[in-house]
């Protein structure tokens, strides 16, 4: 397992569809709340978690060939696409519990997790919250790792942040927008490479009961200096659990450094960097991100976890501990203020 990233084309044709239809939106009642999901497949299990304001849509093009040696499940996470947008926890520990409730009824045990962004974020405090549940974990463009964050989610997690996104929704902004992407793309800037993505998502929030949950789920990890949740931690605890990190080299969300410095705090834990890619490489470049799944999930063993492992792994605590070196302590406490729990 090679720690060095490789580097490949950002652009690569998009996998071939195993068949003509995307995998149904389905549903379960958990606690009250409908959770929409999508399932395709029969074999190991990959859980595929979404980002912040997006969907199970964002996986569509992925699905069908993944399902080909996988049981694959999408989940709109609550608050998000057709699942029930309650007034709710939206932190990053209750999607983690509605997770594991949600696989529950479904009447599976373990899984290995792809989380991304905010969807990396549970993943990550899912193994934490569950580790005798989680196999593998695949982190793409993962939140929690650091505090910096593009200056625009910031500024959505301030008072008045409903009104703005409601402006987005006035007759010519979308043309606006448009406009405004096409410049970024055409400037060749690392926003542009996000921006087609970024403004899907402000599309999915149609209403004001959608932009409510936005908000909500962004203020319980984003303030105005940035993220304000970290993983940091406790990323000693993957030890012993395949890991994976995949990052778009020109990520305008969530910084590549942040990249680097979780392979640093994951023992173990394997690099792999999308040159050109942006927030989103398994858009960019779908062929290599199944391809680098598939072969992960293929060449690592499940997470064999243990009690006793667990027990030791606490009592020894995370290396350096308050022993570490002082600049090594003060990017770790700018790297988030509080745990996700």
């Amino acid at each position: 397992m090679a720690d060095v990233p490789r580097r490949r084309p950002a652009r690569a044709p998009r996998p071939r569809r195993v068949d003509d239809g995307e995998p149904h939106v389905r549903h379960r009642v958990v606690h009250g709340y409908r959770r929409a999901f999508r399932m395709a497949g029969n074999g190991p299990v990959l859980v595929l978690i979404h980002g912040i304001g997006d969907s199970s849509a964002t996986w569509a093009e992925l699905i069908p060939d993944l399902a080909r040696t996988h049981t694959v499940i999408a989940p709109d996470l609550l608050g998000h696409g057709a699942s029930d947008k309650p007034r709710a926890d939206y932190s990053v520990a209750a999607y983690a519990n509605g997770l594991r409730d949600l696989l529950s009824t479904l009447g599976i045990e373990s899984a290995t997790l792809v989380g991304h962004s905010l969807g990396g974020g549970v993943a990550m405090q899912f193994a934490y919250q569950f580790p005798e549940r989680t196999e593998r974990l695949v982190l793409v463009s993962a939140g929690g790792v650091g505090r910096e964050v593009n200056p625009a989610l910031r500024l959505v997690s301030l008072p008045g942040a409903h009104l703005a996104l409601s402006a987005l929704r006035l007759p010519g902004m979308r043309l606006q927008l448009g406009l405004a992407v096409r410049l970024l793309k055409l400037l060749d800037t690392d926003l542009g490479q996000d921006a087609p993505d970024l403004l899907t998502l402000v599309d999915a929030l149609p209403d004001d009961t959608s932009r409510d949950v936005f908000i909500r789920t962004l203020r319980a990890v984003v303030d105005w200096r940035g993220q304000v949740v970290t993983m940091l931690d406790r990323c000693y605890l993957t030890a012993g659990m395949p890991t994976m990190l995949l990052w778009g080299d020109r990520d305008s969300v969530v910084p590549v450094r942040h990249a680097y410095r979780a392979h640093e705090a994951m023992p173990g834990s394997r690099l792999e960097i999308f040159e050109g890619a942006g927030h989103f490489p398994f858009h960019t470049d779908p062929a290599r991100f199944r391809a680098l799944v598939e072969e992960f999930t293929r060449t690592t063993l499940p997470a064999d976890w243990s009690r006793d492992r667990w027990r030791a792994l606490l009592r020894e605590g995370r290396p350096g501990g308050r022993s570490e070196r002082p600049e090594s302590g003060r990017e770790f406490r700018e790297a988030g203020e509080r745990s996700a729990t």
